[in-house]
């Protein structure tokens, strides 16, 4: 169902995915130029409803003039190729995702890798492990390639015949989040970096720039929140669930829960010296498989604190995982 935010000129396009998230936002901007954010993933049942909501406001794919994606997950850009050649509309994104979202499958593979070397090093059994590069490789056919053709870098501006929204990179949920901030009618279009419902997870993702660093996908969120709560906003649009005001308590309120995950982490590890996979597990028990990635994530991130903090310290063992003990 669609439904439209306070702001008359925009609309919320309620698209079905096949995640456990559930529907994804997308956005539709009744400005010139016509704007979409965000697309829904690349499946006959997303298009289906997208066209069906487009009509219901006398508007077809073909009339898109503008597409904004806000970060790289496949339930948000999946039918942005497609979309983009049936209208010619210009495509936006953050310049640096721009290469990525290129070459996806191969971006794609290479995030696999990335994350196989990363389960392996952190003690996730070699099963799971294979499990969920099948998942992942499934999950690959929701996105699709795209050229991104305008570029976005933090603090640029979209422009519109009514409107002005300015770009703020914010990672943390992925390398390429970015929030779009009407500063006049106090509105923030926030993809999944902002959700009330759910706690977005800080994903450790490979860099874009392809490299196999491990960033610090936690700390990085923790400061993209503090500094989204800096923005006069009087109502945030999430890339799920229902829009929202008063962002500033649920920013609090995140950074307090993240910083209680730390504390209970850092009791743990202060017993004795566990593996990441280990830490989940005493954490969560035994998760689905399909959440053993986000665990480790969750995991990692909070590890992060507590090393930046001089509280625990990795210690790479000879012929086993990666563990953290208290220094």
């Amino acid at each position: 169902m669609g439904s439209s935010a306070p702001d008359e000129g925009v609309h919320v396009l309620s698209i079905p995915t096949p995640f456990a998230v559930g529907r994804v936002n997308c956005y539709l901007i009744e400005d010139e130029p016509l704007t979409l954010v965000d697309t829904g993933p690349n499946s006959a049942t997303a298009l289906d409803a997208l066209e069906r909501l487009l009509a219901e406001r006398g508007r077809k794919t073909t009339d898109l003039e503008r597409i904004v994606i806000t970060h790289q997950h496949p339930d948000h850009q999946g039918l942005v190729r497609y979309l983009a050649r049936h209208s010619g509309a210009e495509v936006c994104a953050l310049d640096a995702l721009a290469p990525w979202l290129a070459s996806y499958s191969a971006s794609m593979e290479g995030d696999d890798r990335f994350a196989q070397q990363l389960m392996d090093d952190h003690g996730v059994p070699v099963e799971i492990g294979m499990a969920l590069r099948v998942v992942s490789g499934l999950a690959r056919g929701w996105g699709a390639a795209a050229e991104v053709t305008r570029p976005l870098a933090d603090g640029d501006a979209l422009e519109f015949a009514n409107r002005t929204l300015h770009v703020h990179h914010r990672p943390g949920h992925s390398p390429s989040d970015i929030v779009l901030h009407d500063r006049e009618r106090g509105m923030l279009i926030a993809g999944d970096h902002l959700i009330r419902h759910i706690s977005s997870n800080p994903v450790v993702t490979r860099p874009l720039d392809g490299s196999e660093r491990r960033e610090q996908a936690l700390v990085r969120y923790l400061a993209s929140m503090r500094a989204t709560r800096e923005l006069e906003v009087a109502l945030v649009l999430p890339g799920h669930g229902e829009p929202f005001s008063d962002h500033r308590t649920l920013v609090d309120e995140r950074i307090r829960g993240h910083e209680r995950r730390a504390a209970k982490l850092e009791r743990l590890i202060a017993e004795r010296p566990r593996s990441a996979h280990q830490l989940a597990r005493d954490l969560w028990g035994n998760v689905a498989v399909t959440q053993a990635f986000l665990t480790l994530s969750e995991v990692l991130g909070h590890t992060d604190l507590l090393e930046n903090r001089g509280l625990v310290r990795e210690v790479r063992t000879a012929d086993g995982p990666i563990v953290f003990e208290a220094t």
